[in-house]
């Protein structure tokens, strides 16, 4: 017996909808467990504490993400992603690499006061034991704005042959002083302003040509 149209599109919206909530369902886990993570870190919070945090069972938490580590690479993904995108623009080197700096700074310090939850998880996995489960989950992001650095320092090092060579540790120590920054924002000491991206551009560059 054939479907009636109806029927047909009566599973069509059940399905959607269906697909709908539980969408929203594991968004809204990822949003609790990315708040419970950041305050106590990747390694010292049990599945237990995030599925009471959530409220939701084990199962459900296994059934959206399979782990405490599917999760977290969920929530690195979205919001690591997220950065990529909007600095992409910023890390576009156009023969003024203080400009760039500048730019890029300014970009990294607009997304950390958006998603002050995400970059502290994100620096506190970077601090962690490197033979820790949470350093190894976010290395690789980390190592993807390390590099996009490193390129733009390879351009640059075209109109500044003082950089040649040098784009590694030049990358490592202006990423290091904008996490600084960052991590100093995160406890209160200072504001992710211009004027904090301008004095680190200006730190940064005044090390490179003195």
């Amino acid at each position: 017996m054939r479907k009636s149209n109806n029927t047909a599109l009566t599973f069509s919206y059940t399905d959607r909808y269906i697909t709908r909530m539980s969408e929203e369902n594991r968004e809204r886990i990822m949003h609790v467990a990315l708040n419970l993570l950041s305050s106590r870190g990747y390694e010292g919070t049990g599945v237990q504490e995030v599925v009471n945090a959530c409220g939701i069972t084990k199962p459900t938490l296994y059934h959206y993400f399979g782990s405490k580590r599917g999760l977290l690479m969920a929530i690195l993904e979205r919001y690591g992603n997220a950065r990529r995108q909007n600095l992409d623009h910023a890390l576009r080197y156009r023969g003024d690499i203080t400009r760039t700096l500048a730019e890029t700074a300014v970009g990294l310090f607009r997304f950390a006061n958006r998603h002050t939850a995400f970059y502290r998880l994100l620096l506190g996995l970077w601090l962690a034991p490197v033979a820790s489960d949470g350093f190894r989950a976010g290395a690789s992001y980390h190592e993807e704005l390390q590099g996009r650095l490193e390129k733009l320092f390879v351009e640059a090092a075209a109109d500044h042959g003082n950089m040649k060579g040098r784009h590694r540790e030049y990358a490592a120590t202006y990423l290091g002083m904008l996490h600084t920054y960052i991590g100093l924002a995160q406890n209160g000491y200072v504001k992710l302003d211009g004027e904090v991206a301008f004095r680190a551009v200006h730190q940064f560059m005044h090390g490179i040509f003195s």
